[in-house]
């Protein structure tokens, strides 16, 4: 909490407090039975947590997105997997907040602010990752509406969620042929694939998210046609900030894990936490830690403040501390021994969690090619 107001060291209080006595004794059970806990995450959208950074006229709290980042970071030390699926929720409605007309703001955000309703982000297909601007689901306009063609791959809350914020093809090719539109489940036409199994992220369902024929007002256009590149990417913004912060939240956990086992843990006759090699590692996964910490707290901060280079900070912040804070976990398994790969502990599941960190919201190696390209444009 060094360098943080009064107020937000009380928002990191609140946050850990539901952490620990909401999240983490039944982070295990949501994630070898595959729970959405939507109660539990409802119980956080009543401290404010369903509608972080969306504006107080509509329900948000309107905070900012260093008291964001701030706040997702205490709470992955619950559930990595549980939070990290509120911070995609939190970025759907930020969405319609900011680029939404007066009566999409009112009619979709008070009801996503309280977790009543849940929203889902469609961006990535089956053939478009990382290139998300060749995507090819189609929405070709009919009258007063859209008629919406083709499929979404991997999209959290798929299925289990009301509300998915899509993005389709309404022009020609490449990004400024890209349109966002909100679909409500229920729609004709809308369907979802099976349930994926996945390594982790077991607290939040995965699915692919099908359009055939699927008819959606034109009045739930998002912003203008062909401005739903830019309002995907601003998104992206955050929700790098978002994860990065996830992943923070995972490696203090996995900190003090790792200082709790060295202490209690004996071997050759002295406690772990005699070993100088041990003791070395320690300090270079906390020193890790804080330097993460530090760059994703700067890049919220850029963004909260428009400055020109957010979208490089972000990026760089996304790489630097998902990378590291994947090391720091999986250090501290190795730390744990045999122990480590149990599921009892605790330490393989934040393991676990935080391996997609490195590959959602822009995998870091498009991270790289961001940031290079700011370096070398002319």
């Amino acid at each position: 909490s060094a360098g943080l107001t009064e107020e937000q060291k009380e928002f990191q209080k609140v946050a850990f407090d539901f952490a620990s006595k909401e999240l983490a004794p039944h982070m295990a059970e949501w994630d070898e039975k595959e729970i959405f806990p939507v109660e539990a995450m409802r119980k956080a959208a009543q401290l404010g947590f369903g509608g972080i950074y969306v504006k107080p006229d509509v329900g948000g709290s309107g905070l900012s997105r260093l008291d964001t980042s701030i706040i997702f970071e205490a709470l992955s030390t619950g559930c990595i997997s549980t939070t990290a699926y509120l911070s995609i929720h939190n970025m759907c409605a930020w969405m319609i907040d900011t680029f939404g007309n007066e009566e999409q703001r009112h009619k979709f955000c008070p009801s996503l602010c309280s977790m009543e309703k849940l929203a889902s982000y469609c961006l990535t297909e089956p053939g478009s990752g990382s290139d998300a601007a060749s995507l090819l689901t189609t929405a070709k306009r009919k009258g007063d509406t859209y008629v919406l063609n083709g499929s979404k791959a991997f999209i959290s809350g798929g299925g289990d969620t009301d509300l998915y914020v899509v993005m389709c093809r309404t022009g020609g090719p490449g990004p400024r042929g890209i349109s966002c539109v909100l679909l409500e489940k229920g729609t004709p036409g809308l369907s979802f694939g099976k349930k994926e199994k996945k390594v982790g992220w077991n607290s939040q369902p995965t699915r692919a998210v099908i359009f055939e024929d699927c008819v959606v007002p034109v009045s739930n256009l998002l912003g203008a046609e062909g401005q739903g590149f830019n309002i995907a990417m601003k998104g992206l913004n955050g929700g790098r900030i978002n994860i990065a912060s996830c992943s923070l939240g995972a490696a203090h956990a996995c900190v003090l894990l790792a200082q709790e086992h060295l202490s209690v843990r004996k071997q050759f006759g002295e406690p772990l936490a005699n070993n100088q090699y041990l003791q070395f590692k320690l300090a270079e996964m906390a020193t890790r830690l804080v330097a993460a910490r530090l760059m994703v707290r700067n890049a919220a901060r850029a963004l909260q403040d428009g400055r020109e280079d957010a979208a490089v900070l972000c990026s760089m912040a996304k790489l630097f501390a998902t990378d590291e804070c994947f090391a720091i976990c999986n250090q501290a398994l190795q730390m744990h021994g045999g122990y480590g790969y149990l599921k009892d502990y605790a330490v393989q599941q934040f393991v676990r969690d935080i391996r997609v960190h490195q590959i959602l919201e822009g995998t870091n190696e498009v991270m790289r090619m961001i940031v290079a390209r700011n370096l070398l444009q002319k």
